[in-house]
């Protein structure tokens, strides 16, 4: 059975390792992203698979005849679940969940939501500043860079307290602002 206190894979490797299209794509996501590897394309790729498993599943139970109100509570709890996690709008539907992206995944990382909201010049410094414990989210210091962020915490990502960077005279907070206004 293994020790249950010891991490494992949360990814699947691709299938065809050696597919032209597949690693263009993904090196294409790890610039865009400032992700540290492929890995975590990977991760945010598994995440959705499992999703699109519990979609597919719903369409079956449907499809089978079972109980209309087990049905209605487990689709209701898959979307609400989705929605609160930010990953889905708020009339989606079982077609949206069947047609989600890795771009949405990789969209609610905290390193994203750091570099959209304009606390850091590129996506690879929002990283840099969350290890380096600059970001706090509700207070809170926060130092990894793939946290997945919820709606109601997106709102509440900030430098923490302590931080050097709270201070508006930082060299480095003048330029991110700097490059936000060039943008």
């Amino acid at each position: 059975m293994g020790y249950p206190g010891k991490n494992h894979k949360a990814y699947q490797t691709p299938k065809r390792p050696f597919e032209k299209t597949r690693i263009e794509e993904e090196t294409r996501l790890v610039i865009e992203y400032g992700l540290r590897n492929k890995r975590e394309v990977w991760k945010a790729q598994s995440i959705l698979r499992k999703y699109r498993k519990g979609a597919r599943d719903l369409l079956a139970l449907m499809s089978s005849g079972t109980d209309k109100a087990l049905v209605e509570a487990k689709r209701s709890e898959l979307i609400t679940s989705l929605q609160r996690a930010g990953l889905l709008g708020p009339d989606a539907d079982i077609e949206d969940i069947l047609s989600l992206k890795v771009q949405a995944q990789l969209e609610r990382r905290l390193q994203t939501l750091v570099y959209r909201k304009g606390l850091a010049r590129s996506p690879k410094q929002a990283r840099q500043i969350i290890t380096h414990g600059h970001v706090a989210i509700g207070g809170r210091r926060v130092n990894i860079p793939g946290y997945r962020v919820n709606r109601t915490e997106e709102t509440q990502i900030a430098y923490y307290g302590k931080s050097p960077f709270t201070a508006d005279t930082h060299a480095e907070r003048s330029r991110i602002t700097k490059a936000a206004g060039v943008k």
